[in-house]
């Protein structure tokens, strides 16, 4: 029933055909010879002058007005940060206005109301480029914004594009922080900056070979000198706890230093309850049933600081330095969590209880400094860039596990009591050299090494209690130590050419790898290289139908949590494990594409994943035991078709369609089922439309309707529940958008919980999980001083940093 709707939306457009009788055309660049996109055209009748038609540029640059009639008129054409271009024109025969070129404007006023305009979307040979400076999203935070950019899916705090997670990067610089550290920097982070969000689905040579997609977010560059700043906040509502996010923002642009400065704190509570089903089995029979009643309430409060200094020495030399710090202090970053397990017989009755109290404190400090020089060569866009780069993440956990066991009647039996500390030091050194050479107006080679050495060291100490008296459980402690160094070199070629475009690239890494454990005295040797080639091809077969194939080979490198072998007890019955000799995962991706009219894309697409590294639950039917186990899976293979449109309904209505239908074929050993080889496999669909209303004149007023579906899937072992959400939120502009206020909810009939279930062989796992999906937001941003200026915010590009996690 939730499916008609989207695919209604999603294949019912129309073609609309009508009588010329002369036409108007011409095409327009900037200063530089550069095609400017997305421009806009107007002619007014000069008698009538509410006889208005209008067009926008193309990719290329080029216009055309139809079905004109003779007469006199007025021309204007606009772009945002340009000159308008004035004309008047006698209309008597089909008209071609030639080259026009826009002029660059240098300074802008603040008694200028600015009045905010749609994003567009942009196809380009490598990459589709979402436009979103100045238009209605640009109140929102960059999180936001990412809910609504085309081939992006956000939600269960969880960002993927094509079903894997992209790599984050903010100007080409990557953000090297945890998946939650990323989701909470990016909601204490204003979008009043950002230009545009750049979705890369195979990755070029330049990029990294590590992780999938890439999603960069490009910010405004300084056009005029001064200061500028903002402060900005948000406030949700769930069914149990409130969450904060207070941020504030600095710029200051003077003739030859660019600096920005951003500070924000997200203090949260968030809650978990989840009902948990096993079955234990011996010889296909059950012999023991457990249920739970698990209750988790978390309570973070994270910093980000986010600043960067850029300085011209000269005309061709530059000098940049970086900083990104997260850190989660202990007195705030805190879990506790409550559970009561039901002890069942094969007959179903009540055999004992037991309840578990684990309550764990945490603290985190991630650290990141980058040292970038540039030089300019004489040559139009040809220059050389050296970065070096230093990250010291050091986390520590302290968690406190007691269990009472009961028996039927509520009387004790005996209890348990254990504790754990563990901590984690990681050291990161990088060097990068990137050269480009831009060898005429249509081709573009690109060339760089990189060599990065991180050293990690990993301690678990488990202390057990007798007679109230501590002592260390040395079977489960230990002291694992992870080096590895990797060299890195690319190259790749670009060439622009009638209706063509061309990109290809080689990437080559050379991995060294040591893993030590102590307590067993066991060392894990390996290292491999490995070839990353890429292309990209774009064919235009006209002015409406265009046609692109890209190919990608990418590899995943364990996240370093999974190669600790330490057997991390969560409570007396289940524990988490990782394996030092977990191998890569390597994919090839490929891609077909059709695009009409700019406005609508079809999207084929087969993904095969080899060895990929994933946390699987298995249960022991022997131990009654739950181990979650960081482990090389055989493969995956994904493939399926996406739709998306980006296009006006009414002059006030714009809408977004994504749709995707597609087929996973996961393949894996059963661990605790004789190895045993298996597949889980299932086609699946999910789709999102998103409304954008104006509902004022001046469009100071907007409203955002969006609804989401997700099918039943499968993913590793298990098999998960449809689910769906319904949001809405309206967004109002003050005081010529110097501030901002929002107000919504998010999952309003509270559809986004899901139903979890592993069942094959022996295994017999089920679980219901309830978060607090639904929420009320509000949230304000208020801009100070000039604030029509624009950062220069960049990011720490390092893929190491990533697998911090």
């Amino acid at each position: 029933m939730y499916t008609k709707p989207i695919f209604f939306l999603t294949f019912l457009f129309t073609s609309f055909c009508f009588s010329q009788h002369y036409t108007i055309s011409g095409s327009v660049n900037d200063t530089t010879n550069k095609a400017i996109a997305y421009a806009n055209v107007i002619l007014i009748n000069k008698e009538n002058p509410e006889d208005i038609k209008g067009s926008t540029t193309n990719e290329a640059g080029f216009f055309k007005i139809d079905n004109i009639e003779k007469g006199d008129y007025n021309i204007k054409i606009t772009f945002l940060g340009f000159e308008d271009f004035l004309k008047e024109i006698k209309l008597i025969d089909h008209t071609d206005l030639g080259l026009v070129i826009l002029k660059e404007r240098l300074q802008e006023l603040d008694g200028v109301t600015v009045i905010a305009k749609r994003p567009t979307v942009k196809r380009m040979v490598d990459r589709l480029v979402f436009n979103v400076e100045n238009t209605t999203l640009s109140n929102s935070n960059v999180l936001d914004v990412l809910k609504h950019t085309p081939g992006v899916f956000v939600n269960n705090d969880k960002i993927t594009v094509k079903l894997s997670e992209p790599v984050i990067y903010i100007n080409d610089r990557r953000v090297h922080l945890s998946s939650n550290e990323i989701q909470q920097l990016l909601e204490g982070t204003s979008a009043s900056n950002i230009k545009s969000i750049e979705v890369i689905t195979n990755p070029p040579a330049k990029y990294e070979a590590e992780g999938g997609s890439v999603i960069n977010i490009t910010t405004s560059k300084n056009i005029i000198a001064g200061y500028n700043g903002s402060v900005f906040g948000n406030y949700k509502q769930g069914s149990q706890f409130p969450k904060y996010a207070f941020g504030t923002s600095h710029f200051f642009k003077a003739k030859k230093l660019n600096t920005y400065l951003n500070y924000s704190i997200s203090p949260r509570k968030d809650f978990r309850d989840n009902d948990e089903f096993v079955n234990f089995i011996d010889n296909n029979q059950v012999t023991s049933s457990w249920e739970t009643d698990f209750k988790r309430t978390r309570e973070t409060a994270n910093q980000n600081i986010n600043a960067n200094i850029d300085y011209a020495l000269n005309g061709n030399n530059s000098l940049g330095f970086s900083t990104s710090m997260l850190i989660s202090p202990r007195a705030n970053t805190q879990n506790d969590v409550n559970s009561k397990t039901d002890v069942f017989s094969n007959n179903k009755v009540l055999d004992s209880t037991f309840i578990t109290d684990n309550q764990k404190v945490d603290e985190a400090f991630n650290l990141a400094f980058t040292l970038d020089y540039m030089h300019k060569f004489r040559k139009e866009g040809e220059k050389l860039l050296i970065s070096l780069h230093h990250t010291n993440y050091d986390f520590s956990s302290f968690q406190n596990v007691d269990t009472d066991y009961l028996f039927p009647d509520k009387s004790l039996i005996r209890n348990n009591r254990f504790q754990t500390f563990s901590s984690q030091e990681i050291k990161l050194y990088t060097g990068q050299i990137d050269y480009e050479l831009p060898i005429n107006n249509s081709e573009l080679f690109e060339a760089g090494a990189k060599i990065s050495n991180i050293n990690s060291e990993n301690i678990l100490t488990q202390y057990n209690f007798e007679n109230d008296i501590r002592e260390q459980d040395l079977q489960n402690s230990d002291s694992f130590l992870y080096d590895e160094i990797n060299y890195a070199a690319y190259s790749s070629y670009s060439k622009d050419w009638d209706s063509w475009s061309l990109k290809l690239g080689l990437r080559t890494e050379l991995t060294d790898i040591k893993g030590t454990s102590e307590s067993n005295n066991s060392v894990n040797n390996s290292d491999y290289i490995k070839f990353f080639p890429s292309l990209h091809i774009l064919h235009a077969l006209n002015d409406k139908n265009e046609v692109y194939f890209n190919y990608q080979k990418r590899i995943f490198r364990p996240r370093y949590s999974q190669l600790n072998p330490f057997k991390y007890f969560l409570n007396d019955n289940s524990y988490i494990t990782g394996d030092p000799g977990l191998k890569p995962q390597i994919d090839d991706v490929f891609t077909l594409g059709y695009t009409f009219n700019q406005k609508y894309t079809f999207e084929a697409y087969y993904r095969y994943e080899s060895d990929p590294a994933v946390q699987i639950v298995f249960q022991d039917n022997d131990e009654k035991l739950l181990k979650i186990i960081n482990t090389n899976i055989d493969r995956s293979i994904t493939y399926g078709l996406d739709f998306t449109t980006y296009t006006p309904i009414l002059d006030n209505w714009y809408l977004y369609v994504l749709s995707s239908v597609y087929y996973y074929d996961n393949q894996f050993f059963a661990i605790e089922s004789g190895n045993q080889l298996l597949n889980t496999k299932q086609w699946s669909v999910y789709g999102q439309i998103n409304n954008y209303l104006s509902l004022l004149k001046d469009k100071s007023l907007t409203a955002e309707i969006s609804y989401l579906y997700i099918s039943p899937f499968v993913e590793d072992a298990s098999n998960y529940s449809e689910k769906s959400s319904f949001d809405i939120s309206f967004r109002k502009s003050l005081w010529n958008n110097r501030a901002s206020i929002n107000l919504g909810v998010v999952d309003i009939f509270n559809k986004l919980n899901f139903r979890q279930t592993t069942k094959y062989l022996n295994q017999d796992l089920f679980l219901n999980s309830r978060i607090e999906n639904r929420l009320l937001t509000f949230g304000f941003n208020y801009k100070f001083g000039n604030f029509r200026l624009t950062t220069n915010k960049k990011e720490i590009e390092l893929n190491e940093r990533d697998r911090l996690e």
